[in-house]
């Protein structure tokens, strides 16, 4: 067996160790390598008795291990084959260098750098004593530890490789990308005088340039250098320190040219192992020698800056998508969002041209870290700087897509920035564009009736039933619905426009016309819109307490309702007609009302309908308690709130006519926006639906393991299996290897709620957050009071229960609703709280809106309420004010 080894002997690198594989695939560069050879750590096994191979597994402190180590040496065979390599090196080559080469060092994952013990000036006779320290170094406390930290196991002797040692007059190392920055351009070249040990070791300064990647040198950083390291085989480093005089010490180690040829040295490495190297070099004579090379492993965690800048923020969409959001439904939903966003800005003037020219944008408002939704902010803007009006309006267009932070000004600068001449073309599209709007305004209600009768028509049954269709019948139901609807969403658009700005105006005609009955917190705009009627959102609740008004006769249907089985659950109801028919009639319209609803992979009430019979139950069982679900107290707020306008406009007729037009069109935009919604609850519905039937369609066919696999996949890669233009027909891989993937998404800790990337967001962005709290939301008083957005007024005193899953969840009498979000899933717990309090959400979120449509009090955006209040605790809340009080006395 050949024990010593070299890139001749076309043996199998992995034999070799890290340092000396690199040098051996380096080996037919041309590039300039000092001769070396290697020792493998099959020659450290063949020294070892059958004894000490067994104490060396039984080893547990390094007493022990040095134990093993005295007296040990190559054996003769070892040694023979060293004696013959050693003397086949250059006749001048006296002295060596003897470093560690493990099996697992300079890889990519892990460096070990400066873990194992080298050698330096290391003569023939010192050579066995040397190598048998390398081997040593292999088991030492540091190598143990760090094996520890990185979960490696055992250790095991390295490979020594013995190379030639350069006596150089400038020497250093190089790194082909900075790997302090992350810049993939530019490399770094650090140099001084004599050995590269003085810089490797700690001992002396040196010399940086950073260099482009043309050659350009962009920084100098030079220092005094006032040691070098010498060769010094008497010595124990293997060195000696030597005093560099001056001007040597201050000037350049290197000239521009010669910096530039390291800086190359180092790429062409890079080149030759594709990724980025980090390589130590030496010079002597004018010749740049490569002594060894190894990759950047921190690279791995630090993104190139150069890369595109993406901010992603997830504010408004986590009342949509939040959690674990799988393929199908994010690939639904950046299409819809392409789709719905291009025509929002057409309807809002902007031309062809433009939207053309911005395709990338709105082809990316989404984007998916960790299987999480996050809004791609940045190309949020650019939509938002497309509209007429953008440069006078910046601040109102923030609020108006709901992000919880401006973003800085240095990064919209380019979006922003405008010429005098810019502003005024741009004043003349928004004059042009309003009276648009006016015209769009007037015609609102005919446009929405039209819509819901196009949606009407488009969900209504043709053909046979989904459940017998086949599959391109089932493609082709999707695509009918994607031409009808999901390119022409022109009535929820312009009405969620209309919603916001006069809602947005509302609020500035209080705070201005109505100054002395306007709280501090501003919630008088919120009072006026309560308890408008016609809002389909509060509905669900309407009737659940309207089941559970007959089911509470009946103590017996109760108590199965609250604890039976489904199957036990759904027969006794089912045996009371008038109950029977009441809970037909909400699966048939609510039936697509869940939580997360906009998530394809949700679980309906006509899958599972437990959430709704408990529902039932537990308001049953409130009922027969004699507790009451009807507060009373919305109606009073409005009337309070229409009191205060009229005592503040009494004598100003104009601004209360001005007035009651901008309070008509904020209710029934506001209004109409939640029932919109609702229509895009059953549009979506009916996309889950056709694609929950072609996932069986599939399963049947033997092309997917199960029904439900068919949601880790994209939207076009099913529609291309069925029509016959995929690039991968195994869709059943496909799909495992996607259901893995997310189940680790699952695992991992999840992504900040807003962050930046740089390049490509899935390498070497942490995803973390900038740790600071967006400022005027969520704010903390003082360790006993928080803040939020007030939604609906009330002063509630009472016991927290903290519900981050309303499935089965039960409220009790008095107790206040904590929850991180809500969305219509939620609206079965909605009456039994005596107030709301969210850590989500904005003031036209779904909570905000039905708890003032309810009367509840409620507070949203309300930052960690979720961690800091605990279930049990007694609080106060203030709806109108937005706090609340930690740690109150029971009333």
């Amino acid at each position: 067996m050949t024990f010593v080894l070299s890139s001749s002997d076309g043996v199998d690198p992995g034999r070799m160790g890290g340092k000396a594989a690199a040098l051996a695939s380096l080996s037919d560069t041309r590039l300039k390598i000092p001769a070396w050879f290697v020792i493998s750590p099959a020659a450290f096994e063949a020294g070892l008795s059958p004894f000490q191979r067994g104490a060396l597994l039984r080893a547990e402190g390094q007493d022990e291990l040095q134990e093993l180590f005295a007296g040990l040496s190559p054996v003769p065979p070892v040694m023979e084959e060293v004696e013959a390599r050693f003397a086949a090196l250059d006749r001048d080559v006296r002295l060596v260098a003897v470093r560690s080469s493990g099996l697992e060092e300079d890889g990519v994952e892990h460096s070990f750098a400066g873990q194992f013990d080298s050698y330096l000036s290391v003569t023939r006779k010192r050579l066995p004593a040397r190598i048998v320290d390398v081997w040593r170094s292999g088991f030492s406390e540091r190598v143990l530890a760090y094996r520890r930290e990185n979960n490696l196991g055992l250790p095991q002797a390295p490979a020594v490789l013995v190379q030639e040692m350069v006596d150089s007059e400038v020497s250093g190392v190089a790194f082909s990308a900075d790997p302090v920055t992350g810049r993939r351009p530019v490399a770094v070249v650090s140099a001084l005088h004599g050995l590269g040990t003085a810089l490797v070791g700690g001992d002396a300064d040196a010399d940086t340039w950073r260099v482009q990647f043309d050659g350009e040198i962009l920084e100098r950083d030079i220092v005094a250098k006032r040691l070098a390291h010498r060769p010094s085989p008497d010595s124990a480093e293997g060195v000696a320190e030597r005093e560099v005089a001056e001007p040597a010490a201050s000037e350049p180690a290197l000239a521009d040219e010669d910096v530039a040829r390291v800086a190359e040295l180092a790429r062409r490495a890079e080149r030759h192992f594709g990724r980025p190297q980090d390589i130590e070099w030496a010079m002597r004579g004018g010749e740049i020698f490569l002594l060894q090379s190894r990759p950047i492993t921190s690279l791995a965690r630090t993104p190139d800056p150069d890369g595109v800048h993406t901010i992603w923020d997830n504010s408004n969409i986590v009342e949509s998508y939040s959690g674990i959001t799988t393929p199908l439904t994010f690939s639904f939903a950046l299409h819809a969002y392409e789709g719905v966003y291009r025509e929002f800005c057409r309807l809002l003037g902007v031309s062809k041209s433009r939207i053309a020219a911005n395709d990338l944008t709105f082809r990316r408002m989404l984007g998916l870290v960790r299987g999480r939704v996050y809004y791609n902010l940045l190309n949020w803007y650019r939509v938002i700087a497309m509209l007429p009006g953008y440069t006078f309006n910046r601040r109102f267009m923030e609020q108006m897509m709901g992000v919880r932070e401006s973003l800085p000004d240095e990064i919209t600068a380019a979006a922003s920035s405008a010429s005098r001449s810019a502003r005024l073309l741009d004043l003349l599209r928004l004059g042009r564009t309003m009276a648009g709007m006016v015209v769009n305004q007037v015609r609102l209600p005919r446009m929405i009736d039209r819509f819901q009768d196009r949606l009407d028509r488009a969900l209504a049954p043709r053909g046979p039933p989904l459940g017998v269709r086949r599959l391109d019948q089932l493609v082709g139901d999707y695509r009918q619905l994607e031409s009808s609807l999901l390119t022409r969403w022109d009535a929820p658009l312009i009405n969620d426009f209309f919603a916001m700005i006069f809602f947005g105006v509302l609020g500035r005609l209080t705070a201005g016309w109505c100054p002395g009955e306007e709280d501090e917190q501003g919630s008088l705009h919120n009072d006026l819109v309560c308890d408008q009627g016609g809002m389909i959102s509060a509905e669900p609740a309407r009737r659940i307490v309207e089941m559970a008004t007959v089911a509470a006769l009946d103590a017996e249907l109760t108590e199965i309702l609250c604890r039976g089985t489904v199957p036990a659950a759904v027969q006794a109801l089912c045996r009371d007609e008038a109950l029977a028919r009441l809970y037909d009639d909400y699966l048939d319209t609510f039936g697509d009302r869940c939580l997360d609803e906009l998530k394809l992979e949700s679980t309906t009430l006509f899958d599972d309908p437990e959430p709704l019979l408990r529902s039932i139950g537990h308001a049953a069982a409130r009922l027969a308690r004699g507790q009451s679900f009807d507060s009373g107290h919305q109606s009073t707020v409005r009337q309070e709130a229409e009191a205060k306008v009229r005592r503040a406009l009494a004598r100003r007729p104009l601004r209360r006519a001005i007035f009651a037009w901008v309070l008509r069109n904020a209710r029934r935009r506001v209004r109409d926006r939640e029932n919109l919604r609702f229509e895009r609850t059953r549009l979506f519905g009916r996309v889950r639906r056709i694609f929950l039937e072609a996932g069986r369609r599939l399963h049947a066919e033997g092309v997917l393991n199960d029904p439900r696999d068919v949601f880790y996949l994209e939207l076009d890669e099913i529609v291309a299996y069925v029509e016959g233009a995929s690039a991968c027909d195994d869709l059943r891989g496909l799909a495992a290897v996607r259901r893995r993937a997310f189940e680790r998404y699952a695992e991992l800790e999840a992504p900040a709620d807003r962050f930046e990337t740089f390049g490509a967001p899935y390498i070497a962005n942490s995803c973390k957050g900038s740790g600071a709290e967006p400022p005027d939301q969520g704010e903390a008083d003082g360790d006993d009071v928080l803040r939020g957005l007030g939604c609906c007024p009330g002063v509630v005193r009472g016991r927290a229960r903290v519900i981050r899953d309303p499935r089965g969840a039960e409220l009790k009498q008095g107790e206040i609703l904590v929850a991180e979000r809500t969305d219509p899933g939620w609206i079965m717990l909605f009456p039994a709280a005596a107030g709301i309090l969210v850590e989500r959400g904005s003031l036209l979120s779904h909570s905000a809106i039905v708890a003032r449509e309810m009367g509840i009090p409620a507070i949203v955006s309300i930052s960690g309420v979720t961690t800091r209040i605990e279930s049990g605790r007694w609080i106060e809340m203030d709806g109108a004010r937005g706090t609340v009080r930690l740690d109150v006395s029971p009333p």
